[in-house]
């Protein structure tokens, strides 16, 4: 009748809920009236969360709420507003310390949770790891929506898909994306009743800028079409928070006081809170009836002063006591007199009574050894950055052998100490922390806890257990090329225990809160000596190098206040080292030892420290430059060109302007994007900050300006009237304006506050390429493709002076910072310097030999940094005088050659030279100079004897050139097209060359004639080679097919379809495999058959940013030494690329 299923039926369930019915059964749920297909993709799950944030999570499973009777009016009004229809969709419950706001919060959550209206929580911790900062926060919300709005999680799962990194990009980006994207997708009859997103303790996120970003996100529930959203929200009244709601109209929120409420009321509540808790302790430990009595409860009542912590604090110290639970509570009533004094003091004394009463029944010895203890581990877990287990906290510290849980058995009233040792201690509230480092407010020296003394310690238990554990390949994964992303996690944690990965992470943290000097050869510095690259290697796999190097800059400020040489210059060189590295080192995090040792300079002091760690595999380094260049990093994110960059008005920011139609910010600290900011539809061609650094203005190919509050990523304004595309922007100095000009010969002048466009200044005749005001704001400087460059008086919009002089287009400008001078650049590879007062010409500087494509003036007007549209930047001096040149090749290299015995290489390059090469020596030098092509030259191959090169080029030729002398010694003319490719045949009698016109020509060496044309291939022809035997030939083309040809007939024996473009080819000795750039490929030489096989491993190979051995990826390669040709022989791989640096590595595989 049907088909038969071979599995068991999943469990079916069924819940009604207000009319809202769910019905799960395998995949799919019915929700309201859809039915919906829940995804088996774990892509939610996946998504990196704060799983200890949500208000019933394990950790916070015994965490109270509200009393029944208790909070009835708040808690009615706040049910009221939340099941309202009114504007106001963020409710603030703000209130002082200890006055029970995550109780109420608590309580609301579970409420809707037992409803099925609560769509998400997060109860932030200080110190509370991803729970005490915002970057888990809302990934938290997105997985805790996916679960539990059903309808949402398709749409959730779309919006991973669509961007896998998004959880590592803005909380704007991630916010859009999704939350409110996902939500928006969701019809009427998806969420009929409102959903509740519950948000406690905000003040306790660790970043200020990032609470008002969130208090800011949170606003725009209102936003949200297909699910009604509130936001229930607590705090404490702390400044961040305000100003983000002042940023918010009143009518979109609402706001309660806690503290403000009659305290009798309060009273009221915490009586009913001691009666209930008081009664329960007093039947467990049969204590008479009506114990404690209402006379005792006024009594505490009263020394509460409105504070539940204090409340809270007692009852959990009373029932700890068990059968010293009377003695206890007669304790709390003789250490408070109940004068009426601040709330606080009252709080103060009952953590007093708590601490002294754990140390009771000691002697006076054992009552100052066990203080001295508290002390040392109290004040450690109120400084820790992570809360720590107990079984964590006894390693980091190196705790005597009874162990931290025995030595808090006593603490329970003050410490959430959980029955599972892998479970993180906590404080029962953040008022304890701010007790014990109160010295006035704890007043008792034997638990005060001074916070500096708390973090050295810490900083010397963190260095202690890093130098017992860090270790080179700590997880043992032995591959060099293994990926982070490729890693089971759980092995990381086996290798990286929780007290091994806070220490790397907090290490300097705590020394910079400690204020303690360092030293040369001091017990940091030994340490970095020894471990400084086990330290990054372990960052890396714990996700956490962007914060490591983030510490390394915290580093360098610490060691600037210290007399210590030695130490600062070796920090400043780690820095370098950190940035340098930083891409290869987060994604493959052994190349700490190889990719990042073998390309840093030969000087660098971690270099030399840590010669030793260079792979035994790499016989040969390459050569590299002896000190660190001017380059610090490079930043790889785009997915297309990078047409413009600039940086924020601080240095703290960079942003750059891409074809994939993204503007990206960078923190200029770490190198880490932490905005994509997406609105163009088109290539985004220029950006510039506002002078306050607040916001940021991008220009497109989609014929709009688009500014964006830096903060949040916000689009803020998007200005439209430019006919073309937008080539450039600027703000004003005193940020009023913002000035755009365009393909479309206008210059808009728009009001940066409201978007309008106030003026259109018309005069150039062509494209306007470039603006710039002068520093003080009176004149505009264009530059044009008519070749001139205009002078504008900003008060009128009248040209003040038009700069003729130039032969091509003007393609920069830019001012001194006295507002004299400007300069412009051309495509006449010129610059020229005009006096501004006058409009006379200075000076013009010649020396380019391309074109100009930008300029910046020193902050000192002495110099002049012009950069060419290829690989030479140019320094000049005030005078005009060129200072310096920094070049390799003066164009692409496009192949590479070694000689068949390894001694000679040979490099050919579009600037239309070969050099050669002593590739022998340790030191690679050149040894010949060859000239003779009219155009670029595309590739060379030696003779089988060594003493002929053959070279192919752009102007259609084949040279044969005497490598002894350079002599040419034949000129090979028949193409019609470029030629890419040559091959000598095994006893250098014939010449193959492969060209543009889809034909591979065979030719005699000796006389330079034409034995036969091959013709078959339907497109270029990009690579040509003999088989050892020379009998056949093969020849690779863009019609992705390898064909391989008889020599004496010309015929085509085998055609091979291939998936790739192939650009180098070699046959093995037996000619079983034709080995290629993509792999091999088994020959039949068959006539005429058509075979598509996969590729098979090859020993050595250099593809895209590795080196790889036997296709395991062994070295990667930074992007300045990635190749655009490549050569191999045997163990020896060199490479050339783009800007003219050549690369020889040999292995010893």
């Amino acid at each position: 009748m049907g088909a038969t299923v071979d599995h068991q039926p999943e469990p079916v369930s069924f819940t009604n809920d207000g009319g809202r019915i769910a019905i799960q059964a395998g995949q799919y749920n019915v929700y309201g009236d859809n039915l919906v297909q829940v995804a088996q993709d774990p892509l939610v799950t996946q998504l990196p969360h704060a799983a200890e944030a949500s208000f019933n999570s394990y950790t916070k499973q015994h965490e109270p709420t509200c009393l029944p009777n208790t909070r009835v009016d708040l808690l009615r009004e706040i049910y009221a507003w939340a099941e309202g229809r009114n504007e106001r969709c963020v409710f603030w419950l703000n209130g002082l310390a200890g006055t029970g706001k995550s109780t109420i919060a608590r309580t609301v959550a579970r409420s809707y949770y037992d409803r099925k209206c609560l769509g998400a929580s997060f109860f932030f911790t200080r110190g509370g790891g991803d729970a005490g900062h915002a970057g888990r926060f809302v990934t938290s919300i997105a997985v805790q929506l996916a679960h539990n709005i059903p309808p949402s999680r398709q749409h959730i799962c779309d919006a991973i898909s669509e961007r896998s990194d998004i959880a590592s990009q803005s909380l704007r980006d991630q916010w859009q994306h999704l939350v409110l994207r996902p939500l928006s997708k969701l019809g009427d009859n998806d969420c009929s009743n409102p959903f509740l997103l519950v948000i406690d303790a905000l003040d306790e996120c660790d970043d200020d800028n990032n609470i008002r970003t969130i208090v800011q996100l949170l606003a725009e529930a209102r936003w949200v079409g297909g699910a009604r959203l509130r936001v229930f929200l607590t705090s404490r009244p702390e400044v961040p928070i305000r100003h983000g709601f002042y940023q918010i109209p009143d009518s979109e929120h609402q706001t309660f006081v806690l503290h403000n409420i009659s305290p009798s009321i309060v009273d009221r509540d915490i009586n009913l809170y001691l009666e209930f808790n008081l009664q329960r302790i007093g039947q467990e430990r049969c204590l008479r009836a009506g114990w404690p009595g209402a006379e005792v409860i006024t009594q505490l009542v009263q020394s509460a002063s409105g504070l539940f912590i204090w409340a809270a604090t007692a009852c959990r110290f009373i029932q700890e006591g068990k059968r010293f639970a009377a003695k206890r509570l007669e304790a709390i009533l003789c250490s408070d007199s109940g004068v009426s004094v601040a709330p606080e003091m009252h709080l103060n004394k009952m953590y007093i009574t708590v601490l002294q009463s754990s140390i009771y029944d000691y002697t006076d010895e054992e009552r100052e050894e066990q203080c001295r203890s508290l002390r040392h581990v109290l004040g450690s877990i109120v400084v820790l950055f992570s809360p720590l287990s107990a079984q964590s906290l006894d390693r980091l510290l190196d705790v005597a052998s009874e162990g931290i849980r025995s030595m808090l058995e006593d603490l329970h009233a003050i410490l959430d100490i959980p029955g599972d040792e892998a479970r993180p201690l906590r404080l029962h509230h953040p008022s304890f922390r701010d007790f014990l480092l109160d010295k006035d407010r704890c007043g008792d020296e034997n638990y005060w806890v001074d916070d500096k003394q708390a973090h050295q310690g810490l900083t010397s238990k963190c260095i202690q257990l890093m130098s017992s554990s860090l270790k080179r390949d700590i997880c043992n994964f032995v591959g060099p090329g293994t990926l982070v992303d490729a890693v089971d996690r759980l092995r990381i944690v086996e290798c990286l225990p929780s007290e091994l990965q806070y220490a790397c992470l907090y290490w300097i943290p705590h020394l910079q809160s400690s204020g303690a000097q360092v030293y040369d050869n001091g017990h940091v510095h030994l340490f970095l000596q020894n471990h400084f690259l086990h330290w990054l290697e372990a960052l890396s796999w714990a996700g956490k190098l962007s914060e490591g190097i983030q510490a390394i800059s915290s580093l360098q400020s610490v060691v600037l206040k210290s007399d210590c040489a030695n130490l600062s210059a070796f920090v400043h060189d780690m820095k370098r080292f950190a940035l340098y590295n930083r891409a290869v080192i987060e994604q493959a995090p052994l190349q700490v030892y190889c990719s990042a040792l073998v390309f840093t300079p030969a000087m660098s002091i971690v270099k030399r420290q840590f010669a030793e760690e260079v792979p035994r595999w790499i016989k040969r380094l390459p050569q590299v430059g002896g000190e660190w260049s001017a380059l610090l990093q490079t930043l790889e994110a785009h997915t297309g060109s990078v047409y413009a960059v600039a940086f924020s008005p601080n240095s703290e920011v960079l942003a750059s302007a891409s074809a994939d139609s993204t503007v990206k910010l960078w923190d200029v600290r770490t190198g880490a994007v932490f905005q994509t900011l997406r609105g163009h539809s088109e290539s985004a061609n220029a950006v510039a900050f506002s002078p306050n650094g607040k916001v940021l203005a991008s220009g497109s190919c989609d014929r709009t300006v688009i500014l964006w509050d830096v903060g949040t990523g916000t689009g803020l304004q998007t200005l439209e009237g430019h006919a073309q595309d937008v080539n450039t922007v600027t703000f004003s100095p005193n940020g009023e304006l913002v000035v755009s000009a365009s393909g479309d010969c206008k210059i808009n002048l728009w009001n940066a506050s409201t978007g309008a466009l106030l003026e259109t200044l018309k005069g150039h005749r062509n494209t306007v390429n470039a603006v710039a005001f002068s520093p003080d704001g009176t004149v505009l400087a264009s530059a044009s493709n008519d070749r001139t460059a205009r002078v504008w008086k900003m008060t009128s919009g009248d040209v003040l002076r038009t700069l003729k002089g130039h032969t091509h287009s003007v393609t920069a400008v830019a001012f001194s910072p006295d507002s004299k001078v400007l300069a412009s650049a051309s495509n006449d590879s010129t610059i020229k310097v005009w006096h501004m007062d006058t409009g006379a010409l200075l000076r013009t500087l010649n020396g380019h030999a391309h074109l100009v494509s930008a300029l910046a003036f020193s902050p000192d007007s002495k110099l002049l940094a012009s950069a060419l549209k290829y690989t030479t930047i140019s320094l000049w001096d005030s005078t005009g005088v060129l200072l310096q040149n920094l070049k390799g090749h003066s164009r692409f290299i496009t192949a590479l050659a070694f000689s068949n015995d390894g001694k000679l290489l040979a490099s050919a390059s579009r600037d239309k030279t070969v050099k050669l090469w002593d590739a022998g020596m340790s030191t690679v030098r050149q040894t010949l100079k060859f000239k003779g092509h009219s155009r670029g030259i595309t590739a060379v191959k030696f003779s089988p004897d060594g003493k002929l090169l053959a070279s192919a080029s752009y102007d259609r030729t084949v040279k044969l050139w005497e490598t002894s002398t350079g002599v040419i010694q034949l000129n090979f003319k028949g193409h019609s097209y470029e030629v890419n490719a040559v091959a000598f045949s095994p006893d250098g009698k014939i010449l193959a060359s492969a060209s543009e016109d889809k034909m591979v020509m065979l030719w005699t060496a000796s006389n330079g004639k034409i034995l036969r044309t091959l013709k078959g291939h339907r497109s270029e022809v990009n690579a040509v080679v003999f088989s050892p035997d020379g009998m056949v030939v093969a020849s690779a083309s863009e019609d992705l097919t390898i064909k391989i040809w008889s020599v004496q007939t010309g015929t085509i024996l085998q055609t091979i379809g291939v998936r790739s473009v192939i650009h180098s080819l070699e046959f093995s000795q037996d000619t079983t495999l034709l080995k290629t750039d993509h792999g091999s490929f088994p020959t039949s030489l068959s006539p005429r058959v058509h075979t598509e096989l996969s590729s098979l491993p090859e020993e050595v190979t250099l593809k895209d940013q590795w080196v790889s051995h036997k296709g395991k990826t062994m070295l990667w390669l930074p992007p300045e030494y990635r190749p655009s040709c490549t050569a191999v022989w045997k163990n020896t791989v060199a490479s050339g690329n783009s800007s003219g640096l050549l690369l020889i590595i040999e292995f010893a595989f």
